[in-house]
């Protein structure tokens, strides 16, 4: 019989280890691949594993079932788990009959279409967990521990977060020097009909470049001609949703432009309005709300008209109506760092912060402002232009909209290819000083004033920064920062500063308060990083892993492989989070139509959105910052490919002791979990077991398949102080246990 159709066992037959609550291990000697019967399989059936477990009735006779029965032998296979009763409990079964049973199995399966290889084979392995939770043993993680890094990298600003539809507004991209490049935009219609270039006539001192559009034509065509803007690779405009229009436009004589928004070939019309523009030689201010009846994934803003003459256009923007909290960021990505529980936001790089060439360097005065009136600048690291919408400010705020605690990450005269002599870093020094009054100052200071009237009269709560990235190596980088440590030290004496220079193997030569570790590698190495930071002295300066992540090779462009890894690395982060003060994943974000840096945590484009395993796996650890950290042991001869930590942490209504284990390897575990110390007992209703895995250790996500790798919760009915559970080859899993209210709870 199939196992749907044997979905308990006969009446004649002894309960299950499920049922009567012993776990059966008679006959396992029979053969080398066998393993222990599994009493939690649920979250691995859920994952689409197939459990059959084949057990011998008193007849002799093989009966195939959904559920453990006793003496089963549990077979792991990369497409299906099998399990074989090679003995039963009243009559064993000899080495001849339980090889029967096997072949038995396999062929069964095999007719079931469940494309197993029995060359596939892999045993389970076993080990024991120890968990020490009494509060005398426990130590309380940083509330800071994990957060996020944002670097303006694989266009993860501009056409990403930041919801501007419009590229090149400003049309600043193809440099000061007239005629210049106007790349993305183009013409509608032709060279005998249209002429458009740039000149230096814009009202904006810092960005004087604008378009001159001269229309040629005496009788235009009925649609009129003009210029169009596909955004980035195309604007989502969906049916029923405003977009807000702001353009500055001059013409010296009245003409009337049409605004649509069209298809990417412009034959489909989604919205549209005409506006007169009156004839002067000043520069006007337009503003136009365009709401939608119809959705295209690629349209285009277009400005036509069917009138001879002259217009001149400049800061030509577009935004949708709905951005999170009228801020200016997609909702639907922003809600991806909230699932995230993000404790700090390091911003704006990055390598984005230095640059090639400090010439296009990132600079924070000139991303202040109004809108208008920001320069923008080319990111010659990454290799693209950014008009800068997305700017000092909006980063505090984005901060303060995740209720993060900002990290602001600032050139310190170094880039790539040039460096400030120390004897001429006052002038860089006195500018990040404007950059912390900018935060920090009052409304009636010189630069707090400048935030108020952009909108936030309270200050910015800034007591974090970082001096430069990655520059250690560089020739006057030490010098430089002690200048800037200093500076900061006196005005700011509670803003916490971040060397670049690496402490975790020996003492810095310089002040500190914490210093900054990166690390990319593949994922056996950074699996076996876990104990990095066992050797690293407790005193001196904290470490801020501020980047990590398993790369190249075997990460592809996300896989549950790098998560594994990661997931290894940051159990050993909570374990000496005593001397890691913080730690986030990197890069963050990247639009899928520019993969300059694989892999990321979350994947976009115009309008859809997915997370990478390496983001799920982050999703398992948002509860560790501030949780109460408990030792653990692992006892196995397995345990090489294990990892594990233990936190008690709390929701708004109830605490949980969570167990989390990494099993790197190609085995299943069967782990047994055994917890002392509890202040209070476990509560099987509400405890739960959540698991990330699949089928290949290399899968990944994708717009078509987004959960392909994803966790998987369900319920931990067999929860308790001692537990056996089931660990998938190559998986991350959590055991989130429920306790009682105690006075641990109380006091955390």
């Amino acid at each position: 019989m199939t196992a749907a159709a044997r979905s308990q066992p006969p009446p004649n037959e002894p309960p299950s280890p499920a049922q009567d609550g012993r776990l059966d291990r008679g006959g396992l000697h029979h053969t080398p691949c066998v393993a222990s019967v599994v009493r939690r399989h649920t979250s691995l059936q859920s994952h689409g594993f197939v459990f059959l477990y084949l057990s011998a009735r008193p007849s002799g006779a093989p009966a195939l079932y959904s559920h453990p029965g006793p003496g089963a032998r549990l077979f792991f296979l990369r497409r299906c788990w099998v399990v074989d009763a090679c003995s039963y409990k009243w009559k064993p079964m000899g080495f001849k009959e339980a090889s029967s049973t096997t072949i038995f199995c396999l062929l069964l399966l095999f007719c079931l279409g469940c494309r197993c290889l029995a060359s596939e084979l892999v045993a389970t392995q076993a080990a024991t967990l120890k968990v020490d939770a009494s509060p005398q043993s426990a130590r309380k993680i940083p509330e800071t521990l994990f957060g996020i890094f944002f670097e303006e990298i694989n266009h993860a600003g501009a056409g990403g977060i930041w919801a501007e539809l419009v590229s090149n507004r400003g049309f600043e991209a193809g440099g000061p020097h007239t005629p210049s490049n106007i790349d993305p935009w183009s013409i509608i219609g032709d060279d005998s009909s249209v002429f458009v270039a740039t000149d230096r006539t814009s009202c904006f001192s810092r960005n004087n470049v604008a378009l001159r559009m001269e229309v040629l034509c005496d009788d235009c065509p009925t649609a009129g001609v003009g210029i169009y803007n596909p955004g980035f690779w195309g604007m989502n405009i969906e049916d029923g949703k405003a977009y807000n229009l702001v353009m500055y436009v001059k013409s010296p004589e009245t003409t009337d432009l049409t605004v649509s928004l069209t298809s990417s070939d412009g034959l489909q019309n989604l919205a549209s309005t005409t506006i007169t523009v009156s004839g002067t030689s000043n520069w006007t201010k337009l503003e136009q709300k365009l709401v939608a009846k119809g959705t295209n994934r690629t349209s285009r803003l277009q400005i036509t008209t069917n009138k001879k003459g002259v217009v001149w256009f400049d800061q030509v923007s577009l935004m949708p109506e709905d951005t999170y909290k009228g801020h200016g960021f997609r909702t639907e990505l922003i809600s991806m760092l909230l699932d995230l529980k993000p404790r700090f936001l390091r911003f704006p790089g990055g390598c984005f912060v230095e640059g090639d060439w400090l010439r296009n360097a990132f600079r924070w005065r000139e991303s202040i402002g109004p809108w208008e009136e920001r320069p923008g600048h080319f990111g010659d690291v990454w290799h693209y232009w950014t008009d800068d919408g997305l700017g000092y400010y909006e980063f505090l705020q984005l901060a303060e909209d995740l209720g993060a605690a900002p990290i602001w990450v600032f050139n310190n005269g170094v880039s790539h290819n040039d460096e400030v002599d120390t004897a001429a870093i006052a002038p860089f020094v006195k500018d990040v000083l404007d950059s912390l009054e900018f935060a920090r100052g009052s409304a009636d200071s010189t630069w707090g004033s400048v935030r108020a009237a952009m909108g936030h009269p309270e200050p910015f709560p800034v007591k974090y920064v970082a001096i430069g990235n990655e520059d250690c190596g560089k020739k006057f980088y030490r010098g430089n920062y002690i200048k800037f440590y200093n500076a900061i030290r006196q005005a700011y004496p509670d803003i916490q500063m971040i060397s670049n220079c690496d402490g975790s193997s020996k003492p810095l030569d310089h002040p500190a308060d914490l210093y900054d570790f990166h690390v990319y590698t593949d994922s056996k190495t950074l699996f076996n990083m876990k104990s990095t930071f066992d050797r690293t002295s407790r005193s001196g300066p904290k470490a801020f892993v501020s980047e990590y992540a398993v790369w190249r090779s075997d990460a592809g462009r996300g896989s549950l492989l790098a998560s594994l890894a990661e997931a290894a690395f940051l159990t050993g982060l909570e374990k000496n989070s005593d001397i890691v003060q913080m730690a986030s994943y990197a890069p963050l974000f990247v639009n899928d139509n520019d993969r300059t840096w694989n892999p990321d945590a979350i994947v976009f484009n115009s309008w859809q959105h997915y997370g990478t395993p390496s983001y799920w796996m982050q999703t398992l650890f948002r509860e560790s910052s501030g949780a109460m950290l408990h030792p653990i042991t692992i006892s196995s001869s397995y345990s090489g490919s294990l990892a594990a930590s233990a936190i008690t942490w709390q929701d708004s209504e109830n605490s949980f002791l969570r167990v989390k284990v990494v099993n790197f390897g190609s085995d299943a575990v069967s782990l047994t979990i055994s917890t002392t110390g509890l202040q209070a007992s476990v509560n099987a209703l509400g405890s739960t077991t959540t698991v990330l895995t699949s089928w290949n250790v290399m899968d990944e996500n994708s717009f078509s398949n987004p959960n392909k790798v994803a966790p998987v919760k369900s319920e931990l009915s067999n929860a308790a102080e001692q537990m056996q559970v089931t660990l998938a080859p190559h998986s991350f899993s959590t055991f989130d246990l429920a306790l009682a209210p105690s006075k641990l709870v109380a006091e955390m």
